[in-house]
């Protein structure tokens, strides 16, 4: 476990912890954002330099996962004694001409308790199987994604069209997106000693484990090629995306789609939404740790461009939109270039990520790591799934 005996700032902070103001305002100045110190990706936590890929792998990257689970989001628990999956297609298809619908229901028991989640999963109707899928976690209701055809934050046409499986579960299922039932789901019927510890799981966490779920249900089924599996999150989602990506290897792409602070952007920048905002406003997100942080982002031992380092050598993906000033799309970006240096100076891959940020659109697709910058508002529609196509078509292609 990390001390902050040796971080001297943390330990200062904790012990002084009226000494940093709290922010109150969002401030959107460039002008205004604090000197910051990033934690170094290839220093541990005793000091020593990280060159190789077994210290990389054996001793950095658990280091800060560690981290993470401790002071963020809690651990994503596997601890389960019967995983079953029923087809039940209990939903009308609303593509039948272009694809199969499976719709699963994934009943996990532990400790003679059980809990079930939905999956729906899209197949394409065309031979070519198996298929590469895509697995959106949604915050948005479902039901009313599949209903509304010409909503974009699931486009499964065009998905289905680019010869992908598409699969969507919504949070609902796995811990409720509110502050006051988000314990209704798995963690008041599998992993209730979760809810008293500090550092315990918490909706994160918890929807990370609903995809990780829906990946044992993609090993079982003969139709998917479970290599070239794609978790997506927009949002709040793609916090728990990279959580999810960030755990478990099975994932050949994480992508983050305006995740913002607690997701890819650096909070030490203290720029849109802050720690201590995210926390009073969506406090069932995080576990309690993180919330010693709140107006103290200079007392963070790490930041988010180490988490998405541990995704590698795995393929990732962090998307903004220039409207979006809440999720800072700038602190988005320097957090994928800073945390993509794992990929050329540990896995000693070619990778040239010079490019410095520009607040207009742009796509930057390399092996391993991809970027856009769209025009408009705080959302996921067609502009971004095509880029994300677009990336994964590229990274299997070099396969």
């Amino acid at each position: 476990m990390y001390s902050p005996m040796k971080n001297p700032l943390l330990f200062f902070c904790l012990i002084f912890p009226n000494f940093l103001m709290s922010q109150n305002t969002a401030n959107y100045d460039e002008k205004k954002v604090p000197d910051i110190s990033i934690p170094d990706l290839f220093v541990s936590g005793r000091g020593d330099y990280i060159r190789t890929v077994a210290d990389w792998e054996k001793i950095r990257r658990p280091e800060i996962i560690s981290l993470f689970t401790e002071n963020v989001y809690g651990p994503i628990t596997n601890e389960l004694d019967d995983i079953r999956f029923d087809l039940i297609n209990e939903t009308e298809n609303p593509y039948p001409e272009i694809s199969v619908l499976k719709e699963v229901d994934i009943k996990v028991s532990r400790q003679g308790n059980q809990h079930s989640m939905n999956l729906k999963v899209f197949l394409p109707r065309k031979k070519g199987g198996p298929f590469p899928v895509f697995l959106l976690i949604s915050h948005r209701n479902v039901m009313g994604l599949l209903e509304n055809m010409e909503d974009e934050f699931f486009p499964v046409a065009d998905i289905i069209g680019r010869g992908y499986a598409a699969a969507i579960f919504d949070v609902e299922d796995v811990s409720p997106d509110d502050k006051k039932r988000f314990t209704q789901g798995i963690l008041d019927t599998l992993y209730p000693e979760q809810l008293n510890k500090a550092n315990g799981m918490r909706g994160l966490a918890a929807w990370a484990w609903g995809a990780a779920r829906a990946m044992d249900y993609f090993e079982k089924n003969p139709d998917i090629n479970e290599t070239k599996a794609i978790v997506v999150g927009h949002s709040r989602g793609g916090k728990a995306a990279l959580w999810a990506g960030a755990n478990d290897s099975r994932w050949a792409i994480t992508v983050a789609n305006e995740s913002g602070c607690g997701g890819a952007a650096l909070s030490k920048r203290k720029f849109g939404e802050t720690v201590e905002r995210i926390n009073s406003s969506f406090p069932y997100w995080f576990n309690d740790n993180f919330k010693t942080f709140n107006g103290k982002e200079e007392c963070l031992p790490f930041d988010q461009h180490q988490l998405i380092a541990t995704i590698a050598p795995r393929a990732v993906y962090v998307a903004s939109a220039i409207e979006d000033q809440w999720s800072d799309p700038k602190g988005e970006f320097l957090s994928l270039k800073l945390g993509s240096r794992v990929y050329s100076e540990i896995y000693g891959r070619s990778l040239d990520f010079s490019e410095n940020f520009q607040n207009s659109q742009r796509t930057i697709h390399k092996p391993s790591v991809g970027y856009h910058l769209r025009d408009g508002i705080h959302n996921l529609n067609l502009h971004d799934w095509e880029r994300f196509m677009d990336f994964t078509d590229m990274q299997f292609d070099e396969d």
